[in-house]
């Protein structure tokens, strides 16, 4: 599913226009950039979490030539699912 799948997904639904549905799409997902970027966890009932984390320096080889080399810390975005879409992803009919 795509960002154009999401915006008609919410003008069916909604029944705003397109241009409002797009709107509202892009603002959510503003919204939960700017929260994450600030650090903070994104929790959605019924859906899960998104959390920033950090991982460490650490050492790596470089697959090519065998040579060590110095991975830098970065921050990782995680995501992890709640037991209802857990539950509803593994649904058997």
């Amino acid at each position: 599913m795509t960002k154009a799948d999401l915006v008609e997904k919410v003008y069916l639904k909604t029944g705003f226009s397109k241009k409002e549905s797009s709107d509202i799409v892009e603002m959510v997902f503003d919204l939960m950039k700017n929260t994450l970027e600030k650090g903070e966890k994104i929790k959605l009932a019924g859906f899960g979490n998104f959390v920033v984390k950090q991982k460490a320096t650490r050492r790596g080889r470089n697959p090519q030539t065998g040579e060590e080399i110095e991975i830098s810390s970065r921050n990782i975005l995680t995501f992890k699912p709640s037991q209802v879409l857990k539950a509803a992803i593994n649904e058997q009919d």
